[in-house]
């Protein structure tokens, strides 16, 4: 395969999935193992940025067998070990990137909600209210080298933050984000935020809260806006592997629990892009 023909599959976690200890239930134990197997047959893990980087022309790598890892909302589990509650201890996601050996520029990039009324509410009505969506981590885990931190929008449109926001705002769908000003809401002053916290160009990649990529972001908004805001491209959740024709405002990820469940299934899924 030539550097010009290439294909890189985005393989995304949710670290708050802790439903129990078996791969199909606890990204962790699915991240780990997909780690080990991914090692195991060969394939390389690069940087999400460095894919950005080849779609766009900025960069010339070879990405011949190579994968990237993303993890979508920002909690502390991405990066800091936790005793969770009914399910016992459970190691971050950063921890098991850095114990598997073999893969010198493994990375991962965490997409993160900015908005700390968001996150306080969150994680008080979908977590535990265990401080577990606070941003203390960002800036140290940006500084170990190993992650990155995205943009994951304003508030992720969530239910919790109903009422707040442009008038009518239709919560707990992302696709309803059809308009400049709901546009600006979400994903302009989110990356105002981030800049400010973490420094001017170093949030350029976003990922669409649920996966939705509404095509007044993704044909209009994003081209007339992103360079602006210092965004290289988009994310969302529709499967398959990024290539030369990716839609830089739409890229493909794939999503654990979604497009695999279990350790075959995620082999199946790597030689299928094989």
């Amino acid at each position: 395969m030539s550097r010009r023909d290439w294909q890189v599959p985005v393989l995304t976690y949710h670290a708050s999935t802790v439903g129990g200890p078996d791969y199909a239930g606890n990204d962790h134990v699915a991240f780990a193992s997909d780690l080990a197997t991914a090692t195991r047959l060969g394939w390389r893990i690069v940087p999400l940025q460095w894919v950005v980087e080849q779609r766009l022309g900025l960069a010339d790598r070879d990405l011949h067998r190579c994968l990237a890892l993303s993890c979508d909302d920002g909690t502390v589990l991405d990066v800091r070990d936790v005793d969770y509650p009914g399910h016992g201890p459970q190691a971050s996601f950063l921890g098991a990137l850095q114990a598997q050996a073999g893969q010198p520029d493994r990375h991962l990039t965490c997409f993160v909600i900015a908005s700390p009324e968001a996150r306080q509410r969150m994680d008080r009505d979908c977590l535990h209210g265990l401080g577990w969506m606070d941003e203390d981590w960002w800036a140290p885990a940006l500084a170990g080298g190993r992650i990155g931190i995205g943009n994951h929008s304003w508030d992720h449109n969530h239910p919790v933050m109903a009422g707040e926001g442009p008038p009518d705002l239709v919560r707990g769908d992302f696709h309803v984000i059809d308009s400049d000003a709901r546009a600006d809401h979400q994903i302009r002053q989110a990356a105002d935020y981030l800049a400010a916290r973490l420094g001017q160009g170093t949030c350029r990649l976003f990922a669409y809260p649920y996966g939705h990529a509404p095509d007044f972001l993704v044909r209009d908004w994003f081209p007339r806006q992103g360079a602006a805001l210092g965004l290289q491209a988009a994310f969302g959740t529709q499967g398959g592997a990024v290539g030369p024709d990716s839609d830089p405002w739409h890229v493909p990820r794939y999503v654990c629990g979604l497009h695999w469940s279990s350790p075959q299934q995620f082999e199946a899924l790597l030689a299928g892009l094989d």
